[in-house]
């Protein structure tokens, strides 16, 4: 017995060797500027003043922005599957010849796939890649050879020939058509409207001959937005992601460790711990805030770690200008207190086991 006993003291001691700090930790000390672990995975970066200056980022490259903002849309031209409207004053006959009580369409003229439409008189008129005032005047200097003087007016009852796609997260996802009326990004993003709740405002692309544009809806809320100086133009594609896969994971010594989904640009470090109910304030190691980035690309790519000391609530101003990514994991690790009070209680199973041994060795000893 008295050797199960010193079995029972020498496990207890080796637990202790390996349980003496357990749970996950990184030394604050080891955050200096430009360090990295050992295996080169991780770079590790404390979180300060200068270096936010060196976080604030432009999204979308000077180069970028000047092409987006260099078109500007020019006079409507006619094309395939538009319905035109075409009226020759005091000749109701070719004005509407299916009758004045018939609907507008069944009086309009469509614009063919090869570009065509037919007149009464002048047959066949290529009216594709015309503007409206071209075409009107095409039709009227034609029509001089059996009109006196034709006076003509065109419109467009339905656009069939130029559209702008947007897809995901939007309410009214689909074809919206280039019309007369020039469009720009934002206005398309009120004729289909934005589930707030699901989308993320951030991850907005156009597509755009080729190249695509990334743009961040959430950059309206800001004085210096340019994104309602963009033109929509034929062809051009949106899509906004939905936030399903896109979160930020709060984890740790916080009151309420939970995923959060990422909806803008504007979710800080400090509105992450905010809305985790903030610090377990007998349990959390100020020092210990971090936040892991790039973890998922690991194997491509080292990831980084920031640390941000938070033991003076003067800390929380960084923690405020601390811009979050999607994956980002927010991390609070424990105080050296609570380290010790898990080990004790991993400990106590082990402590019990010694005091059965040592009780029965003292039972045989007498």
């Amino acid at each position: 017995m008295k050797a199960l006993f010193a079995l029972t003291v020498a496990s207890a001691i080796t637990l202790q060797g390996c349980a003496f700090a357990p749970g996950q930790y990184l030394d604050p000390d080891e955050f200096k500027d430009g360090a990295t672990a050992e295996d080169g995975t991780v770079q590790l970066v404390s979180i300060t003043p200068e270096m936010l200056k060196d976080q604030t980022v432009d999204r979308m490259g000077a180069t970028a922005r000047q092409e987006l903002l260099s078109y500007k849309p020019t006079d409507y031209r006619i094309g395939a599957n538009d319905l035109l409207y075409i009226t020759v004053w005091d000749h109701p006959e070719l004005t509407a010849p299916s009758g004045p009580q018939q609907q507008l369409d069944a009086n309009g003229r469509l614009v063919r796939p090869d570009g065509t439409l037919f007149y009464p008189y002048i047959g066949n008129v290529r009216a594709a890649g015309m503007t409206i005032e071209e075409l009107r005047s095409t039709i009227a200097s034609r029509l001089r050879s059996y009109i006196d003087s034709p006076q003509v007016d065109v419109s467009i009852l339905r656009f069939g020939s130029q559209r702008v796609v947007l897809s995901g997260a939007f309410n009214t996802a689909g074809e919206v058509p280039v019309t007369t009326a020039p469009m720009t990004i934002t206005q398309a993003l009120g004729q289909a409207g934005v589930s707030t709740a699901d989308a993320d405002l951030t991850g907005l692309t156009l597509k755009r001959d080729g190249k695509e544009y990334l743009l961040d809806i959430d950059s309206l809320n800001r004085p210096d937005s340019w994104l309602h100086q963009v033109y929509l133009k034929d062809g051009d594609q949106l899509h906004l992601p939905y936030n399903d896969q896109r979160k930020v994971y709060v984890l740790g010594e916080v009151m309420m460790p939970q995923a959060l989904s990422f909806k803008t640009t504007a979710m800080n470090l400090m509105d992450a711990i905010g809305t985790s109910g903030g610090l377990r304030q007998e349990t959390a190691d100020g020092e210990a805030v971090y936040v892991i980035r790039g973890a998922q690309n690991i194997a491509n790519e080292p990831a980084t770690v920031f640390q941000l000391n938070a033991k003076s609530p003067t800390a929380f101003a960084l923690a405020k200008h601390f811009p979050l990514h999607p994956q980002d994991v927010v991390f609070v690790g424990p105080a050296n207190i609570t380290r010790w009070n898990r080990f004790i209680s991993q400990l106590l199973p082990s402590a019990s086991i010694v005091g059965t041994g040592a009780a029965a060795d003292y039972n045989l000893s007498r």
